[in-house]
């Protein structure tokens, strides 16, 4: 690694880092003017608000914002050594866009890796507190409604599955405790028109319940009455406002979403879409990188505030083309694997074709 290429890698890592400070406080003071009323009146301090809550925000609001975080701090860099003649000096003793790229390259490639691996593990657990907040204080409402179609995993092969789930008095209705043999065989069911939360006896009460057994290829049908049964799931469970992909580890995610496989539930498309997106969006650090540089090598009448300008429109159109895209994943008109990626792919394309029609 050359002295350039150390002082370059330099330069965009700090850069970045200052970008990502900047955005992230932006983003908060933006949220606490907009909600400042909603946390005093429910009864949050500020010291609650501002030591726990936007602390355990801030790994979202990066895991959001990192792509434009690199691709400004891109900007920036390439376009100050445009401006200082430092890039044209470097062309003319033959050292062409593909090497003036390496370290580009290799720090994005690094964020992106680091970014996945953030992604998946650091935000989700940080965005508990986050949601717990929220519920309490910003959306109390939520409290006293119900949810439908809830799905949980009570253990490695037993899934429980709820119509409806009324929050505030711990009542669900339509049902089903569904046991497996493995991945794709299922062995009993039990079925009940309503279950019931009984705090003192800390168990789920099934009523009108009928249980189904299979096994070779015969079904043993058997009507139980009021059973109280013994879960993993609690009422706080339940409760969560939604199966939300996003909010959940990758491996959680892994498993729910194969959980959910098991008990044959349909309109999964929001949830793998959000589940493959986390595989996807941590590549757009690197493709924005790559994209950034040869936009910002070529000098323009106007200086930094035409690059940033054009900066900020390939960055909203990227954040178009992956908003407009998800929809068709969610209703299945598309595979949402292919929804998850297609925007990165369709950049990275740009990217490519950007980078030849460079001067190099």
């Amino acid at each position: 690694m050359t002295t350039f290429d150390r002082h370059t890698a330099a330069r965009l890592i700090k850069t970045f880092l200052l970008f990502v400070g900047a955005l992230v406080l932006f983003f908060i003071v933006l949220h606490w003017v907009e909600y400042s009323d909603d946390f005093l009146d429910g009864g949050a301090t500020v010291g609650e608000v501002f030591g726990v809550f936007y602390p355990s925000y801030i790994p979202e609001i990066v895991r959001l914002i990192s792509p434009l975080a690199i691709f400004l701090a891109t900007i920036y860099v390439t376009s100050t050594l445009a401006q200082e003649l430092q890039l044209i000096a470097l062309q003319t003793t033959g050292v062409s866009l593909y090497r003036l790229m390496m370290p580009y390259a290799a720090v994005g490639l690094v964020l992106s890796v680091g970014m996945f691996a953030f992604n998946g593990w650091v935000v989700p657990r940080a965005n508990e507190t986050v949601v717990r907040y929220e519920d309490e204080y910003l959306h109390p409402e939520r409290a006293g409604s119900g949810s439908s179609e809830v799905h949980r995993q009570n253990g490695p092969h037993s899934i429980l599955s709820v119509g409806y789930y009324n929050t505030s008095d711990s009542v669900g209705y339509e049902v089903s405790l569904q046991r497996f043999a493995d991945s794709t065989r299922m062995v009993a069911r039990l079925d009940a028109s309503r279950m019931v939360w009984v705090d003192s006896t800390r168990r789920w009460r099934f009523e009108r319940t009928v249980r189904r057994t299979f096994a070779g290829g015969a079904i043993t049908r058997t009507e139980l009455g009021s059973v109280d049964t013994t879960l993993t799931i609690y009422p706080r469970d339940l409760a969560r406002s939604a199966n939300k992909v996003e909010a959940m580890t990758l491996p959680a995610a892994r498993d729910y979403l194969a959980a959910m496989r098991r008990a044959g539930v349909s309109n999964l498309g929001r949830s793998l879409v959000a589940y493959y997106t986390k595989f996807a969006y941590p590549w757009a650090n690197l493709i924005l990188v790559l994209l950034g540089v040869p936009l910002a090598s070529v000098r323009r009448r106007g200086g930094q505030a035409v690059q940033f300008g054009i900066g900020l429109l390939v960055a909203f159109v990227y954040l178009a083309v992956q908003k407009l895209s998800a929809p068709l994943g969610y209703t299945g008109a598309a595979p949402p694997v292919l929804v998850a990626w297609l925007p990165h792919v369709v950049f990275a394309v740009v990217a490519v074709v950007v980078i030849a029609r460079t001067r190099t």
